[in-house]
């Protein structure tokens, strides 16, 4: 059953193989877009990414295959057919298109991340699957106007990545930014997102299976060899430089090297390699990956403080713009029709400003069809079932709202830093026994007389320091302490923390919070103990606070003052 490929052997399993490496892309996608964001909105992105994977395969097998790859009507659309029913299909082409849409689908999700709905979610991906991306992909892979013009857009910049990073620009837009994302003066404030170790997965992920999504593009490998290499080779390359390039330009616009924007910069250095990966240097493509770099970087801080447009994981600078970019710079980097080209002799200087013409047409037409009819549609949403969660949906998390759950972590508590083997509350004493020993009467105004002062020392400390800290203090006589995991946060003059450029509000992190209280041992003594072993010289050591003691009372016992601190009794 189907209509046979034509392809055989190596050629096929290379493409089935490179199908198999796209369809993992949309684990990258989920991991990228679930650690850039909150963990309270974790599992609803999880299921958006499964969701418009699958609702995308029945609908672009119903209808949207046909429409991109029917006999060709005008120039404009394929024929729609009943293959579905019949089973009268390229099933090679079919499951190979099916993961490309389900990519143009996903990157949607993560720049309206945190405040959408998840029905209106699956309803615009239904339609992106259904109807946008098989439209304009027909005219580039299909047979349409594009392609008959000669557009060359080898493996999806603009069919793919434009086409979903337009969607996720008009999405953002009408949406609205998050609740808290722009003070009452409209600046900017950062959202870091819960798991950069996610992130960093995903990319790694994604860099893995680009791969296939441009490798598997030729469509075989007989007789392909050495294009086959060239397209690797460049398509390892734009990422590194282009995220290189992110670490330089934040490293000196935010004095410090920027985490999430880096991770941007490679995805960004991938998409926009993918639309002349085939057709472009070594050297093209390191130049390419420069500018792509920039791009992103000032992409991002352009949405986010000139169009005031809230994308919390940098998907429209890295899908919509360098798409775009990647695409019109096939018309100067192109060896064989682009201006490069016409230097090596390979065209005319003419035929390639034309080359250049068709590329920026192609990407303009794209443009144009993707944002007007994602415009509609999202009016339409927002009308009707409407598109935005409500306010205290929003804040409690789409996690509970949308689904009904409580966490997607259940079972784990989230720090920023190692865990201690310790109960939320620790009572610590000295392993040593110490045998009980007869309290000494002494009359009671003689011992008010000589009762010494009582001092509470809290020590606020970051969670590896704890054991170093209570050696010191054991050392010096302190023998009792009481340890509370704590949240806290302080404001450090001259110190600002940002997040993809913007300055990041009061973060409560993990502390924990050291009480001593002491009468015997001098104060001084327990502060320079405390200050040795905790200053680093850098932000976040922690604070020390002293305040007096009125009274302290032993239960077991009933003493009171000084003696219910002597540590002469096994407790």
């Amino acid at each position: 059953m189907g209509i046979d490929s034509g392809l055989r052997g190596a050629d096929l399993v290379w493409v089935m193989t490179g199908t198999a490496l796209v369809f993992f892309m949309q684990a990258g996608f989920a991991v990228v877009e679930a650690g850039l964001t909150r963990v309270k909105n974790t599992g609803n992105i999880i299921m958006k990414n499964l969701m418009d994977f699958c609702l995308g395969t029945i609908v672009f097998w119903v209808l949207g295959y046909s429409l991109m790859h029917g006999k060709d009507i005008a120039g404009l659309i394929g024929l729609p057919t009943n293959g579905f029913i019949t089973g009268n299909m390229d099933m090679t082409s079919l499951i190979f298109q099916t993961v490309f849409c389900a990519t143009a689908a996903t990157i949607v999700s993560g720049a309206m991340a945190e405040r959408t709905k998840f029905s209106s979610y699956c309803i615009y991906s239904v339609i992106i699957s259904l109807f946008v991306y098989p439209i304009s992909g027909h005219w580039i892979w299909g047979g349409g106007w594009l392609s008959q013009l000669g557009f060359h857009d080898f493996a999806g910049s603009t069919a793919v990545h434009m086409v979903g990073g337009i969607s996720a620009l008009i999405g953002a837009k009408i949406l609205g930014p998050r609740i808290g994302k722009y003070d009452k003066d409209g600046h900017p404030k950062a959202i870091p997102g819960h798991n950069l170790t996610f992130a960093a997965l995903g990319v790694f992920i994604l860099w893995f299976c680009w791969f296939g999504f441009n490798g598997a593009s030729t469509y075989g490998v007989t007789g392909q060899e050495a294009k086959l290499s060239l397209i690797l080779v460049t398509t390892n390359m734009a990422p590194a430089v282009a995220a290189t390039t992110c670490l330089f330009i934040t490293w000196i616009k935010y004095k410090k090297p920027d985490v999430s924007m880096t991770f941007n910069g490679a995805l960004a250095g991938l998409v926009a390699i993918t639309a002349g990966t085939d057709t472009v240097s070594p050297l093209a493509t390191f130049i390419i990956g420069i500018i792509s770099g920039f791009v992103v970087v000032y992409g991002c801080e352009f949405l986010e403080k000139k169009a005031k447009i809230d994308d919390p994981v940098g998907a429209i600078a890295v899908h919509c713009f360098n798409g775009a970019l990647g695409t019109i710079l096939v018309g100067v980097f192109s060896f064989n029709e682009g201006i490069a080209g016409a230097f090596r002799g390979n065209t005319s200087f003419s035929e390639a400003f034309r080359f250049l013409g068709v590329q920026t047409l192609g990407v303009v037409a794209v443009a144009l069809w993707v944002g007007v009819t994602m415009t509609i549609l999202f009016h339409i949403i927002k009308k009707t079932v409407g598109l935005r969660v409500s306010r205290d949906e929003e804040i409690g998390g789409l996690d509970f709202s949308e689904h009904n759950l409580a966490t997607a972590y259940s079972g784990f508590i989230l720090n920023n830093e190692e865990d201690i083997d310790k109960l939320d509350v620790i009572e610590y004493h000295p392993s040593a026994s110490v045998p009980a020993q007869m309290k000494q009467e002494t009359s009671k105004s003689l011992t008010d007389s000589l009762q010494p002062k009582m001092t509470l020392v809290s020590i606020i400390i970051k969670k590896p320091k704890f054991e170093a800290l209570k050696y010191a203090l054991n050392k010096i006589g302190v023998t009792g302490m009481t340890v509370t995991e704590v949240m806290g946060c302080g404001i450090q003059n001259g110190h600002t923390e940002t997040y993809r450029g913007a300055p990041m509000d009061i973060t409560l992190v993990p502390k924990l919070k050291v009480d001593v209280v002491i009468s015997a041992v001098p104060v001084e003594k327990v502060i320079e103990a405390a200050k040795t072993v905790l200053n680093t010289g850098t932000f976040g050591d922690g604070k020390i606070f002293v305040s007096d003691i009125e009274d302290v009372i032993r239960i077991r016992t009933g003493e009171r003052g000084f003696d219910a601190l002597q540590d002469i009794y096994s407790e």
